[in-house]
């Protein structure tokens, strides 16, 4: 594809913009008596109230034209049959196969039917947690596991400890689930302390077995495991592997049922959904992992099959095309009103920047526009009192998706009710703002004296105008969370869509992980490091001389 601002819709919202710049969100309400009711949208669980933005029925029109004129049906198309759409790799994307309907009993790619083995995967995983679970599966000693830590990175550490956070409520009784990614010796070191080798049970999950953090880890495990009672014999009854490479794992000590697949068809940001879900499934039973699958499906369908003007992923990323593009909008915040989903922005922000973060179109062309926004957010009513001043009264726009369950699992006196009533003053406050005059006032209404009044009133006026979503849903189930995540997976594929870029491959990433090997090399030999920059050499200088 070529530049989308060569397309005619790209071209007409360019105008369309000078259009709105001067046209309030709360005028648009008081010109359009349905407009709460005309812009919602409803799918898998959830709704979309999309009324509190800056566009009217022209721009969505518009945004709808755009979307087609990208391409995105056939993008769809493609993403569902199968084709190679992640082109600078030559692979299908087929997170969308891992959660299938059962009903659908083929999806053939490269001669593969990848339904078959995705479901033998599933019957493998449910094998493996129902050892856990009923206490068939003994430690080295004979004792029943109590304990299982995931140690991953990216894509196989971030989604799954989400979810796992995210249905907190459905955990399974007799064994906790514990997270380690960060290479930093400081985050096994914590974990390893609060377990015994004997009843724990270690899960790596890394694509090539080589991912150095991960493998770094899963080294230190295993000679915490040799130090304190277990032996090299021991070391099948407590590891297992999620992992293309067998051989590598079988050599580190683990037996090859226990050693589960994944395939280059499914990135690691979307892979959650496959055998890297194997934590969520142990803390939460096979049974609410399926209902997660279903959600995320029912998202599936209904971005496969919706009419764009009705498609929560195309609403949103369209809308988001609009402030970035059109708005110079930098950022995007996540705010959910959720206590167990306040780690969602983090996998939400792997997800959508490492995606869409590209400068390049895909035939190669550099792009003519601004790609993926600054991901960012956290936990409801805490950040009120953090970073919704900027959101407020900051010079820059930060359009705002509010996430919210309409009941609680737990439910304490009024609390839920204050959380809710939070959630919806700040979209409110957001779009409506203070006026000067409406400063004056208040200020005088608490007894201000004039001369106060004319010095104080300009620093609370709050501009208002600025766009938020709120997405709510009854409660937050597995199938909830499913579709919840599965409309964002979408909601990046319809912008990076939009932009004509790949939004299945992450050549950056890459080129960190190739110098990061090249500075691990110099930091423990003494190599010549005079053709490196002036910088890297003292700082490598500064690191072997604090070294005991």
């Amino acid at each position: 594809m070529s530049s989308p601002t060569e397309l005619a819709a790209w071209q007409a919202l360019t105008a369309h913009q000078q259009e709105m710049a001067s046209v309030s969100m709360t005028s648009l309400f008081e010109n359009d008596a349905h407009r709460a009711e005309k812009y919602c949208a409803h799918a898998a669980g959830w709704t979309l109230d999309y009324a509190k933005n800056r566009a009217n029925d022209k721009t969505l029109s518009l945004l709808t034209e755009l979307a087609k004129e990208a391409g995105l049906e056939s993008a769809i198309k493609g993403m569902f049959s199968g084709a190679h759409i992640n082109n600078t790799e030559d692979r299908s994307v087929l997170h969308i196969a891992l959660r299938a309907s059962q009903a659908q009993e083929t999806l053939m790619v490269d001669g593969v039917n990848v339904l078959a083995e995705v479901r033998a995967t599933l019957k493998q995983m449910e094998q493996f947690v129902a050892q856990l679970h009923s206490g068939e599966w003994k430690g080295y000693s004979g004792k029943t596991i109590t304990d299982v830590v995931s140690i991953g990175i990216g894509g196989s550490y971030l989604g799954p400890k989400v979810v796992a956070e995210a249905l907190t409520p459905y955990k399974k009784d007799g064994i906790k689930v514990h997270f380690v990614a960060n290479i930093d010796g400081s985050d096994i070191t914590g974990k390893l302390k609060q377990l015994n080798p004997e009843t724990t049970v270690f899960v790596i999950s890394s694509k090539t077995f080589g991912t150095l953090e991960t493998l770094s880890n899963a080294n230190a495990a295993r000679d915490w495991f040799l130090s304190n009672g277990g032996s090299q014999d021991n070391v099948s009854k407590h590891f297992a592997a999620v992992s293309s490479n067998v051989k590598k794992a079988v050599d580190f000590g683990m037996a090859e049922e226990n050693i589960f697949p994944m395939w280059d068809w499914v990135g690691g940001r979307y892979s959650l959904w496959s055998a890297i879900g194997l934590p969520v499934a142990i803390a939460v039973g096979m049974d609410n992992f399926y209902a997660l699958l279903d959600g995320a499906h029912q998202m599936d369908e209904h971005f496969r099959t919706a009419p764009f003007e009705e498609n929560l992923p195309v609403i949103m990323g369209a809308l988001g095309v609009w402030y970035i593009n059109f708005h110079n909008a930098q950022t995007h915040a996540l705010i959910p009103y959720d206590h167990y989903l306040r780690a969602m922005p983090a996998h939400i922000q792997q997800l959508d920047m490492e995606s869409n973060g590209k400068a390049n179109l895909l035939n190669g062309d550099g792009v003519a526009t601004d790609t993926g926004p600054i991901i960012w957010g956290g936990a409801g009513t805490n950040g009120q009192h953090a970073y919704h001043q900027l959101l407020h009264q900051g010079t820059r726009l930060v359009p705002v998706d509010f996430i919210a369950p309409l009941t609680s699992h737990n439910p304490i006196g009024e609390h839920h009710v204050h959380l809710i009533a939070n959630c919806l003053s700040q979209s409110q406050a957001l779009m409506v703002g203070k006026t000067l005059e409406q400063a004056k006032q208040e200020l005088r209404d608490a007894g201000a004296s004039e001369d106060q009044v004319e010095a104080v009133a300009p620093h609370k006026v709050i501009q208002g105008n600025r766009p938020s979503n709120t997405l709510f849903t009854d409660k937050m189930t597995p199938a909830t969370v499913g579709a919840l995540i599965a409309l964002y997976e979408h909601r990046t594929f319809v912008q990076g869509t939009i932009w004509g870029i790949n939004s299945f491959d992450q050549w950056g990433v890459e080129l960190g992980k190739v110098l990061g090997t090249d500075i691990y090399n110099r930091l423990v030999s003494n190599s010549d490091n005079s053709a490196l920059d002036a910088s890297t050499q003292a700082l490598i200088k500064a690191f072997k001389k604090a070294q005991p």
